[in-house]
């Protein structure tokens, strides 16, 4: 990963939007206390970020503030992240019943929609094929569906996630947070922000990484998201990025298994996780899509 420059050159829309503190909420799921974020109203069209492998809520600390004009978000800790309870086994079917449990109890006028990023994608994807009635829409941003996800890779065959780290200091745990996979490009004072709520602190005093090491063992169904796709039924669009991991072919394959009605948009100059790098830019491809969907009616939607 390049040098990080100090945080302090954040511009003002980072500022003003980290700025705008959430609420921590906490629902149970199935035996363990899930954790999300909530921003804005009650009563108001929702929408619901899932974040990626080994990432957290706070992924979307400095996105979801951009759209409170219009809706309440959320953005929630799936179990084994961030502040929610760790379980025995992961899969994805379970983490779409906390993304359905978490729009529930976030009180959103109607069903909500659900972004997702990268593993998040998938979940979303299968939340969206198992719970159609419970969401109105889905945005994938650089899911790979017929790939396994590179953070699963790493977290069942090598090194970065087992036994994680702990540090006396939390400045120099910060200055050690990487994402995988790497990319050429991070905003500092995002990756500064993220890397921060990526802690928790120990009774000794020493910081360490919030995910659950554990988290990938139950992700053998690789391509579990992949062999849903035709069965969703609500909207959905697959954002790509540049440099990302969803290639051409792989976006091709989505869109015919989607029945050739779900957009691929190419997010120029973004790496896999655009909120890292091209934060604006994601943020207006994402309002983009919210517009059109409020003003527009879905074609070519099949019955299950």
């Amino acid at each position: 990963m390049p040098d990080v420059p100090d945080s302090s050159t954040a511009p003002g829309w980072f500022v003003d939007a980290v700025a705008t503190v959430p609420e921590d909420r906490y629902v149970e799921v199935e035996g363990a206390q899930i954790h999300y974020l909530f921003w804005g109203e009650p009563d108001r069209p929702g929408l619901l970020f899932v974040h990626g492998g080994a990432a957290h809520a706070h992924w979307w600390s400095h996105i979801a503030p951009a759209f409170l004009a219009d809706y309440s978000v959320a953005a929630l800790d799936l179990s084994g992240a961030g502040d929610s309870d760790r379980r025995d086994s992961y899969d994805l079917s379970q983490w779409g019943r906390e993304v359905v449990a978490v729009a529930a109890d976030a009180d959103f006028a109607g069903t909500p929609v659900i972004v997702g990023h990268s593993m998040g994608g998938f979940v979303s994807i299968v939340t969206a094929a198992n719970h159609c009635d419970d969401i109105s829409g889905v945005i994938i941003l650089d899911s790979p569906v017929t790939e396994p996800d590179p953070e699963v890779q790493e977290g069942q065959h090598g090194k970065s996630f087992r036994n994680p780290k702990t540090y006396d200091d939390i400045e120099d745990a910060v200055a050690r947070f990487r994402t995988i996979p790497a990319q050429d490009h991070y905003e500092p004072y995002v990756m500064d922000n993220v890397a921060r709520n990526s802690l928790r602190q120990l009774d000794n005093g020493s910081w360490t990484w919030k995910f659950d090491p554990g988290v990938f063992s139950g992700m053998s169904r690789r391509y579990e998201a992949a062999e849903l796709l035709s069965r969703v039924d609500c909207r959905l669009v697959l954002f790509r990025s540049e440099h990302g991991l969803v290639t051409e072919s792989i976006g091709a394959y989505m869109y015919e298994q989607l029945g050739r009605v779900a957009p691929v948009i190419e997010l120029p100059t973004a790496g896999h996780h655009p909120m890292l790098d091209v934060p604006l830019l994601l943020i207006t491809g994402v309002r983009t899509v919210l517009a059109d969907w409020e003003h527009s009616w879905p074609i070519g939607r099949r019955s299950n």
